[in-house]
């Protein structure tokens, strides 16, 4: 029997499902397995998933009912929710790195927050849980940056300056289809400031929701390689939340690293959120990717509990199945090792140490 490919993964949305569950214990729900939702402990196991960022991430109560649903495929503008309060942000925020700690303190060594590319390793040769503290979107923040220390001491190391929203660090790209990534404006000045304290402090930054402006400044200004965690080609999905050749090419020159999103609508040609989506463009958007930026620099960002995924993965605990796509178009077990885990924690490597 062939081996599961251990996975680290460039993004999942499990602490904003548990912040939002109706459960009386989200926390133990999470180490006991549950039905629900693509991620917890018992899925983790099943699939091979040893760790991965977990984002931090501040809904708004503005965002519109049935947001995926307006994603049918073809053409469509959706309207984004308004920008959010200080106050706001940070709610959401303190509330799921409480539970994120919680989850670490009651599964007594089951689970582990890594600032370190060996402790994360650490954690993978234990069998625990390798979690990353990734924040989506800095609209918790503020423009001091004072909140991004305290974030920095609780275990933060990577940071998207965006989400798609507007903050008051830069522009995001919308949900449209089809598009191209050119949709506003890039960074701020407090963007900007943001984007050389995180160099600074070896936080790795993630493009995957910033327009093409704002990559292009991050670019100029940043000192790291180039990321984006959960991300797909252009090429073959003209979403704007996508990357162009020109984009993966800078990607591939900074030694950065590309996260394939398992999304639908990032996906499809029709960028439509549906299920019942073949796994072969998976297999394609692979292939594209390690075309454009090397064996080296891709990897998985699935965006699990944040999207609608290919049903024939339906969890993390599906992950071997792309795997076994894989295998079938050819790829060896060592380029599969090195899309499952060792391509991010090399990239970490030179990023946060």
């Amino acid at each position: 029997m062939t081996a599961a490919i251990p996975v680290f993964d460039g993004h999942n949305d499990v602490l904003l499902r548990l912040y939002k569950s109706k459960s009386a214990d989200p926390v133990a729900d999470f180490l006991a397995g549950e039905q629900a939702g693509h991620l917890d402990l018992q899925k983790a196991k099943a699939g091979s998933f040893a760790g991965g960022f977990f984002a931090l991430y501040s809904p708004a109560a503005s965002k519109p009912a049935a947001f995926f649903e307006q994603m049918t495929g073809g053409r469509y503008a959706l309207p984004l929710p308004d920008p959010l309060t200080l106050e706001e942000a940070r709610t959401s925020v303190v509330a799921e790195l409480a539970i994120l700690l919680q989850i670490v303190r009651a599964s007594h060594g089951a689970v582990a927050i890594c600032t370190t590319t060996a402790e994360i390793r650490s954690a993978m040769a234990r069998g625990a849980l390798a979690v990353v503290i990734h924040l989506e979107g800095a609209e918790a923040i503020d423009e001091k940056l004072q909140f991004l220390e305290i974030l920095y001491a609780a275990g933060l190391r990577s940071i998207g300056p965006v989400w798609s929203r507007t903050t008051i660090f830069g522009h995001g790209v919308p949900f449209h289809f089809p598009a191209g990534p050119d949709l506003g404006e890039g960074l701020t000045a407090a963007g900007e400031r943001l984007v050389a304290a995180c160099n600074d402090m070896k936080i790795m930054i993630d493009l995957s929701h910033i327009t093409e402006k704002g990559f292009w400044d991050v670019a100029r200004l940043s000192k790291a390689p180039l990321v984006a965690t959960h991300s797909n080609a252009h090429a073959l999905c003209p979403s704007p939340r996508n990357l162009t050749d020109r984009q993966l090419a800078a990607i591939r020159d900074t030694e950065g690293m590309v996260g394939l999103n398992f999304a639908t609508c990032f996906l499809r040609p029709d960028g439509a959120m549906r299920p019942d989506t073949d796994i072969d463009l998976m297999v394609q958007q692979i292939d594209y990717l390690l075309e454009k930026v090397g064996e080296g620099h891709v990897g998985l960002g699935s965006d699990f509990d944040g999207a609608t995924v290919p049903e024939k993965i339906g969890s993390v605990a599906g992950l071997q199945v792309l795997f076994s796509a894989l295998r079938d178009k050819g790829y060896s077990e060592s380029l599969l090792t090195k899309l499952g885990a060792t391509n991010w924690l090399d990239l970490l490597q030179r990023t946060i140490c």
